[in-house]
């Protein structure tokens, strides 16, 4: 018997599942005080999915208002928080689109489909702004390096990120491969799209104009995914991983490369009004969120949503997370138009309702009304929660636990090589041979330069050509935001907003993607309540506004969470592409030049965690202005054409940036330091970079620094086929190469 409208106000005490799809007593209730009845099981869906922490914020609206509230002032931001994704302007008449989330719980029971279905996720999230994916990038984490379960879950991560990648044909240019014992059981998987479009042609989630046909195109509704954001993402994570499995997504990227370019051509035809893709809570939150920001009004009869199971029911027809699909809102008269482009393409497309201007949204179910709701209560009206916040109990000990005590090494040499070949600090090789970093001709830089870095070319009919460039990194440091997460988030945003920085590209908008564990412990919620507000005040310093990201909570096994793990991408945009700064020593007889103050800061250091398996005292300084006057010289300087090559100092220090730096072209170096060795070398201290300049080119190199008060260094220079320290340490790069190199394969095979 279905469960209809007339049935559910009837039958007022009949028990609901509520608890089974994560809601809660109080939250149910208030279903109840909505509807002035109980809710019928397809209404219960609805809410359930749209109520969930992943998709209304419940927990952390209340700490994600400061980056509207403290958002600096931005002339270049189109779009900001509460669309699919920001926009910005990026001159030319372009616009950029970016965004990252994650797929981490999904990408830990199923590997290969979690990870290959977040990469369509965000690309569809781009897709419905009415840009053109051009390019993805991933940050990912996982358990220590040689754990039994990382073997298991790293290699099915990569070959699903790679596969629906390349299947699509966007390059993956850059992101980050981390290893730490905290992420075991709770891999992060976080993965970035960026589009372009012409600025004048932004598409809208909204459902505007009484009359418009709602349309769903693409593939057919399944039964993966069901509960996928209510119960997957939006619990505390337990050892049943393969009860999970039909929570988790199956892509399809051959229909997702026919539904771009169909959505491509649906944009230039103009015959769209407004558009949703259908990601985490799948038809039920494309229709409420359409709704809501419309003229307030749908109906939809789920009879004609096309099934690839004929035996789904309504309310897993709602709450099915099958891949693939979008949701347009098309005027009556452009119906014919949408479907000829759609057949084209070979890609289905069914009206399956219409807006209205009721105020609600109202489904049918074999003529039955089964849903009847006001769609604003469960897309914008969710619970919204004040969580208690504690300092964790052991911070202040931890804190106070300072790298000091640690005996420094005698062998240099030999610790440079010891980092250089952990997991961390080892070639990602491995793991970036698998994807196409240059697939359509546009990559100008990809990893392992310090950001990745595209064209922007004619991408879009009748579009003028354009020498600009889009930069893009994401970064992040678990270990940092554990001492102190205030500091650590501002240290991932200061780190991307170099590395984009570097390039000469000048930083101009910022995602991100919070990672931490469950927010109804007061511990983990004070983390993320500090990260929040340190990223949202170094936005507000460093200029560069947030324009939309996720929340991922839950992230813990147990009682046990991971580190707290923001993680930051910046944008940036250069005027002409060749004027791009290549990473590393580029040639023969160059000055090398550090830029940049340098103390003795090891808390959280690669150098404490490899050499000593050490977490304690605080983060580096995290020194904002000086990020941004650092920032500043490297974009004039490579606008100027001063600088042959430039690579940030973050994890391991100088020692490593030396290392790398020789290591992308083969080029050795002879420096020298005048401080403490040790300090100099593996301290990682931020707003610093190391910079290579052509002699004649040095004096004039060196005036943009003081004018900007970035304190150069000038070290010696590019030559030979070893770095030499002088007086400290010499090893060949050819032993750098075979140490760097040779981490990964020996690991994973």
């Amino acid at each position: 018997m279905t469960d209809n409208v007339e049935r559910a106000a009837g039958t007022p005490d009949e028990p609901m599942p509520f608890a089974e799809l994560g809601m809660k007593q109080d939250e149910y209730d208030r279903v109840k005080e909505i509807l002035g009845r109980r809710p019928t099981g397809s209404e219960l869906a609805i809410y359930s999915v749209m109520w969930s922490e992943h998709c209304s914020y419940k927990s952390s609206k209340v700490h994600l208002k400061q980056f509207a509230t403290k958002a600096p002032k931005s002339d270049a931001l189109l779009v900001g928080m509460g669309e699919n994704a920001g926009v910005v302007d990026i001159g030319d008449g372009w616009a950029a689109t970016f965004k990252i989330e994650s797929h981490n719980h999904p990408s830990y029971v199923e590997p290969h489909q979690g990870a290959a279905t977040g990469v369509g996720g965000i690309v569809r999230d781009i897709m419905s702004m009415g840009a053109r994916p051009i390019a993805v990038m991933d940050a990912l984490r996982f358990g220590g390096a040689d754990q039994n379960d990382t073997r298991r879950v790293l290699p099915g991560v990569v070959e699903g990120i790679s596969s629906y990648g390349n299947c699509l044909g966007l390059p993956n240019i850059g992101g980050e491969v981390v290893f730490d014992p905290c992420y075991i059981g709770n891999p992060l998987v976080n993965a970035l799209c960026v589009g372009l479009l012409r600025k004048d042609q932004i598409k809208l989630a909204t459902a505007p104009g009484p009359g418009n046909k709602v349309v769903l195109f693409g593939a057919s509704t399944g039964p993966d995914g069901i509960g996928g954001a209510s119960v997957l993402a939006s619990a505390t994570f337990e050892d049943e991983s393969q009860a999970k499995r039909p929570a988790v997504q199956v892509g399809d990227p051959f229909m997702e490369k026919l539904l771009i370019e169909c959505c491509l051509e649906l944009y230039a035809a103009d015959v769209v009004v407004g558009i949703q893709d259908l990601g985490a809570a799948g038809v039920s939150c494309a229709t409420t969120e359409l709704a809501a920001k419309g003229t307030g009004g749908m109906s939809v009869d789920l009879n004609l949503v096309p099934l690839r199971d004929p035996s789904l029911r309504p309310e897993e027809i709602l709450m099915s997370e099958s891949q693939e699909r979008m949701m347009a809102v098309v005027r009556p008269s452009d119906i014919p138009a949408f479907t000829a482009i759609c057949e084209k393409w070979d890609v289905p497309a069914t009206v399956i309702g219409e807006v209205t201007d009721t105020g609600r949204l109202v489904m049918t179910w074999d003529g039955e009304v089964i849903v009847d709701i006001p769609p604003g209560t469960a897309a914008d009206d969710g619970p919204v929660y004040e969580r208690p916040l504690r300092e964790p109990a052991g911070q202040a000990a931890l804190n106070a636990d300072v790298p000091d005590r640690l005996d420094r090494p005698a062998d240099l040499r030999a610790t440079l090589l010891e980092l250089l070949g952990s997991p961390n600090l080892a070639s990602k090789e491995w793991v970036t041979s698998q994807y196409d970093r240059y697939v359509r001709s546009n990559t100008v830089l990809a990893q392992p330069a310090d950001a990745g870095m595209l064209r922007v070319s004619e991408v879009m009919a009748g579009a003028e050509p354009t020498t600009r460039g889009i930069a893009l990194a994401t970064d992040g440091n678990g270990r940092y935001a554990k001492l102190d997460p205030y500091a650590g988030a501002q240290l991932a945003l200061a780190e991307a907003y170099r590395n984009v920085a570097v390039t000469g590209a000048r930083p101009l908008a910022v995602t991100n993607c919070l990672n931490f564990g469950s927010p109804e412990d007061p511990e983990v919620m004070w983390q993320f309540a500090e990260a929040v507000r340190g990223l949202a005040d170094a936005c507000r310093t460093l200029g560069v506004p947030v324009t939309g990201g996720n929340v991922s909570f839950y992230n813990q096994t147990g009682a046990t969470a991971i580190h707290p793990t923001p993680v930051v991408g910046v944008l940036g945009v250069i005027d002409d592409v060749a004027r791009r700064v290549p990473t590393g020593f580029t040639t023969e007889g160059l000055r090398v030049a550090l830029l940049g103050e340098t103390a003795a800061e090891f808390g959280g250091s690669e150098w404490a965690h490899v050499a000593h398996g050490h977490l304690g005292g605080l983060p580096p300084q995290a020194d904002l202005e000086a990020e941004r006057s650092l920032a500043a010289v490297l974009v004039s300087a490579a606008a100027e054409g001063l600088l042959e090559g430039s690579h940030d100092l973050s994890d391991g220090g100088l020692a490593v940036a030396l290392a790398e730096s020789c290591l992308a072209r083969g080029v050795g170096a002879s420096v020298s330091l005048t401080d403490d060795a040790f300090t100099g070398l593996f301290s990682e201290s931020a707003a610093r970079a190391l910079v290579t300049v052509r002699p004649e080119a040095f004096d004039r190199f060196a005036k943009l620094c003081a004018d900007h008060e970035v304190p150069c260094y000038g070290l010696g220079a590019t030559g030979g086929a070893s770095l030499v320290v002088e007086g400290v340490l010499e090893v060949t790069v050819a032993e750098l190469r075979e140490t760097h190199a040779g981490t990964l394969p020996a690991l994973f095979g």
